[in-house]
Formats: structure tokens, C-alpha cells, sequence
């Protein structure tokens, strides 16, 4: 007997889904069945894979949203749920980094982490996760009460790696945000949990793994290899199905064994 999970009926938002890890979660949450809102800038970006998802028979939908701006998320989140319905799913996915040394970070530096890695992904969570508390206690229609909030953090977040510390600890920071929101939102059926990826193939980083500094990084990882979008598929599917309703609050690395 073959088992399956299927998200059909779910409405699931992605920040950060113009690229890279977000364009992948969104493709394989379409393909498990949910309605996905992708939301990222980059519209144009958003549009070609609204197209790519819809070819292969998904249901995709298109926000503009810039996480470092409140107004931006409280207007994307309306409008996502007034276009497709109450958000069931957020994959709170946008980052960025910076590589430069400690004593080299400008305040300008720090913010642009920060911004956006913990200040932006917890006035995402915060807003969904207001929507998601009223529909729990009836104070808000909608069809499916609880939810599921998945954080992308990094196993950057578990260990320190040279020349990107801030970004270190911004995803620190998201581990512990994570931690704080499972605690206080568990009861009402929201389970909010974190991936921890390790090093994967992005069309950002796909030029440094051919250079001889990415080739000696590769050389010092356990397995020697770097991970791909896809190998964190089955895991996000499983921490936004029903059947991860007794794991919350969880910090998962899929690092290949990196932070051990």
C-alpha cells in the first residue's frame, strides 16, 4: 500500500518564491494539491513560474510583497486570502546574506540581514498567524482551523561558518522565533516548526561551487556534495500535511549531516 500526502483544499503562501528554495517549495506544493500563493518582489519572476506551475496543472496565484515593509505584508496577506482564501500553509522563506567579516559589518549591513531575515519573516508569521488564531477561536470564518507555519532558517543558524556571522545569527534569531510561536500557538491547532538547510544549489551560488574556493568547501563537507532545491521536498510536504499534528516547535537540519 503506497502512501501519500495530499494538501488539496490548503492555500499555502511562499515569500521569497522568485527563485532559488521558494520556486521549488511552491512547484511541490502545488503538486501535493495546495493552492499557492507566491509572493516574493520579483513579480515578473513570479509570473513565469505562476505560468510553469499552472502548466503542469497546479493552482498558483501572484503578490507583490516586501517583507522589510508592514504595510506591504498586511496588504499581500489580504489580498492573498480575499483572492484565493484563508491561508492554511506559510512558508516563510525570504533571506538574505552578506559575506564580509565581523569588524567590516556597517550598521547599513546588519539592518539589511536583520530586516529582512528576522524583522521581516516575523511580521509575516505575526500577520498570518493573527488570521490563523481567529479562525481557531471562531472569530473568523473559514473552512480549516489551525495551521502550519514552517520558518526557513539555516543550519547556519546551528553553527557558526566564517564571513557570515550576521547571517548567522539573523537565523539564530528565527530558530528561537520559531521556538516562541510553537509555545504560544500550539494550543489552537497552529504548528510552527523550522528546516534547517545545509549548503544547496541555487541559481544565486551555482557559479561558486565551479570556482576552486567552492570546490575546497565541497571537499570539507561530510559527503563532499552540496544539496539540491529538491532533496527539502519531502520534508516541507510533511511539516504542512495533517499528519505532522504532533510535531511542533521542531528544529530540523537537512544539512547532509554538516552541523553534527
Amino acid at each position: 500500500m503506497a502512501y501519500s500526502i495530499d494538501l488539496s483544499g490548503r492555500v499555502a503562501l511562499i515569500t521569497g518564491a522568485s527563485g532559488g528554495m521558494g520556486a521549488q517549495f511552491a512547484r511541490t506544493l502545488a503538486g501535493a494539491g495546495a493552492a499557492v500563493v507566491l509572493a516574493s518582489r520579483r513579480v515578473e519572476r513570479l509570473k513565469e513560474l505562476r505560468a510553469q506551475i499552472e502548466a503542469e496543472g497546479g493552482d498558483a496565484h501572484v503578490i507583490e510583497l516586501d517583507v522589510t515593509d508592514q504595510n506591504s505584508i498586511r496588504s499581500a496577506v489580504a489580498h492573498a486570502e480575499t483572492e484565493v482564501g484563508s491561508i492554511d500553509i506559510l512558508v516563510n522563506n525570504s533571506g538574505v546574506s552578506t559575506t564580509q567579516r565581523l569588524v567590516e559589518v556597517s550598521q547599513e549591513d546588519f539592518d539589511f540581514v536583520f530586516d529582512t531575515n528576522v524583522k521581516g519573516a516575523f511580521f509575516v508569521a505575526q500577520e498570518v498567524g493573527k488570521r490563523m488564531l481567529a479562525r481557531a477561536q471562531g472569530l473568523a470564518p473559514g473552512s480549516f482551523t489551525g495551521g502550519r507555519i514552517v520558518n526557513v532558517a539555516s543550519a547556519a543558524g546551528l553553527k557558526v561558518l566564517p564571513k557570515i556571522g550576521v547571517y548567522c545569527m539573523s537565523k539564530a534569531a528565527v530558530i528561537q522565533m520559531t521556538k516562541a510561536m510553537a509555545t504560544e500557538w500550539g494550543r489552537f491547532g497552529i504548528n510552527v516548526n523550522a528546516i534547517c538547510p545545509g549548503y544547496i544549489d541555487t541559481e544565486i551560488n551555482h557559479a561558486h561551487w565551479q570556482t576552486e574556493s567552492g570546490q575546497k568547501l565541497v571537499q570539507m563537507l561530510p559527503r563532499k556534495r552540496i544539496g539540491k532545491p529538491q532533496d527539502l521536498d519531502a520534508l516541507l510536504v510533511m511539516l504542512c500535511s495533517d499528519q505532522s499534528h504532533f510535531i511542533n516547535g521542531a528544529v530540523i537540519t537537512a544539512d547532509d549531516g554538516f552541523a553534527i
